[in-house]
């Protein structure tokens, strides 16, 4: 029997009784007729199916809904149960909202079919943040793919709205969400999607269902969901497991649940590894990034996979819970080989912690790409320093794109240990770099590239803790 989905779509409440894998554009598209939404790449890339998601928050003066933008084609109906959904349809009352009527004013479509997304990605930060800058706006827009407008008319339109103090969206009270709380399982045409709450709950479902998909986000998962190469019959969702959402913090350490979307991570990170921050924002959308988890992007295991490079360097620790107990061990030993990790069938990962940052301790990450923002990496690089009385006393160093699984470079480390980080160590480092890995070639670049950019990147390194200034958009 079908169990229907709650949730409420422009501010009005609405159930679906749908597979709980079908995406939430092709529900738009198809059974809600809402076709303002539009299909681009369905993976999740140029935005043109950016919806709004809105869920309760207590945080700040008084409760409030928070909204933000996610894409549609990578995003299953069940994601979206108890909570709130805004299409561009839905920001239209009686008169234009505030970003349509100056996306209209202004000239900032031409064909028109990325013009909704645009316009939901800029009215989720106006309505999220009135006084964003020029960096704001420009990092909302990165996930919006625009081929023929060019991008000053629709950012110019941004500053209007924004300097006219933001604008807010329409939608159901906090005190509505009552009506829809989350169902711990919702089901139909023989898929089912089950949201437990607590990780007691999880770790009871997953050794009952070792075989069913665990999905954080969906981002990396979603792709196959959209391109019909797949379909979810038994999930199991960790996006509701309060310990699974938390971020805890101690004198030393910061901690996130396996569910933290990187978008959290990102706020935690950037005051105390700037670096870090850069990367967060360049491998993910605010679309992405307000989906994706930060134990998705490990659990999936890819060799390129942009988060393990830079938490393996900082020297991270991960969590993996079961009924049976929680065992702790280091990033880099949770990887076997290509997609192959420590994680067993009736385990699930629980946290990652990072130390905070030591006293004489320098830390770079560096993504090499073909286009600067959302780009697969070709060479991920991190590097790791601590330095006491001018002498490197301990140096862990990281790659991604140069191996099967996400690596450290120990004969580059021991190479910068005990040196006073000079020209001759860096070289030394350079060249353990290229005699240590043998990766492949691909579209992205071929072996001999990836091995001659990893090796510079040691010297860029070098040159970013002197305070050489280093502009690099692309490579």
């Amino acid at each position: 029997m079908a169990t229907t989905m709650r949730f409420f779509l422009n501010g009005q409440l609405q159930e679906a009784a749908v597979r709980p894998d079908m995406t939430v554009l092709d529900w738009l598209r198809g059974p809600a007729r809402l076709t303002g939404t539009k299909e681009g790449c369905a993976e999740g890339d140029c935005g043109a199916c950016s919806v709004l998601v809105g869920d309760p928050s207590v945080e700040g003066a008084e409760p409030r809904v928070h909204y933000h933008a996610a894409n549609s084609c990578v995003l299953a109906m069940g994601q979206i149960d108890g909570r709130a959904l805004v299409t561009v349809e839905g920001l239209k009352g009686e008169h234009l909202h505030p970003v349509q009527l100056a996306m209209a004013e202004n000239g900032s479509s031409q064909c028109g079919f990325c013009t909704p997304g645009i316009v939901i990605s800029i009215a989720g930060l106006a309505a999220a943040n009135p006084e964003s800058g020029e960096q704001d706006i420009h990092d909302a827009l990165a996930g919006n793919l625009c081929r023929c407008t060019g991008y000053r008319p629709i950012v110019e339109a941004a500053r209007k709205v924004i300097g006219a103090g933001g604008a807010g969206i329409s939608g159901p009270a906090v005190t509505a969400f009552a009506k829809i709380e989350p169902r711990r399982s919702v089901s139909a045409g023989g898929a089912s999607f089950d949201q437990p709450a607590t990780l007691n709950a999880l770790l009871q479902l997953r050794k009952e269902r070792p075989q069913a998909i665990l999905l954080g986000g969906g981002t990396d998962l979603g792709v196959a969901l959209a391109d019909y190469h797949s379909d979810w019959d038994d999930v199991i969702s960790l996006a509701r497991v309060s310990e699974l959402r938390a971020i805890r913090e101690t004198d030393n350490h910061l901690s996130f649940g396996a569910a933290v979307t990187w978008e959290e991570v990102l706020a935690a990170v950037t005051p105390i590894y700037p670096s870090f921050a850069t990367l967060i924002r360049r491998f993910g959308s605010t679309q992405i990034r307000s989906m994706g988890t930060i134990g998705g992007n490990i659990g999936t295991a890819s060799p390129i996979g942009d988060g393990p490079p830079a938490l393996i360097a900082l020297g991270a620790e991960i969590e993996l819970a079961s009924q049976s107990g929680h065992r702790f061990l280091s990033l880099e030993d949770f990887f076997l080989d290509y997609r192959k990790t420590e994680l067993r069938a009736d385990e699930v990962i629980a946290s990652v912690s990072i130390p905070k940052p030591r006293e004489g301790q320098d830390f770079r990450v560096y993504k090499i790409s073909k286009r600067y923002d959302q780009d697969i990496s070709t060479v991920c690089a991190a590097f790791s320093i601590v330095r006491e009385e001018g002498q490197v006393r301990s140096a862990r160093i990281a790659f991604g794109g140069m191996a099967a699984t996400p690596r450290r470079s120990p004969e580059a480390e021991r190479a910068l240990v005990g040196t006073s980080f000079d020209r001759k160590a860096v070289a030394a480092c350079a060249a353990a770099i290229a005699t240590e890995f043998k990766p492949l070639t691909d579209w992205r670049g071929s072996a001999d590239y990836r091995l001659e950019v990893a090796a510079n990147l040691a010297e860029r390194f070098w040159r970013d803790v002197a305070g050489e200034t280093v502009e690099v958009m692309a490579l």
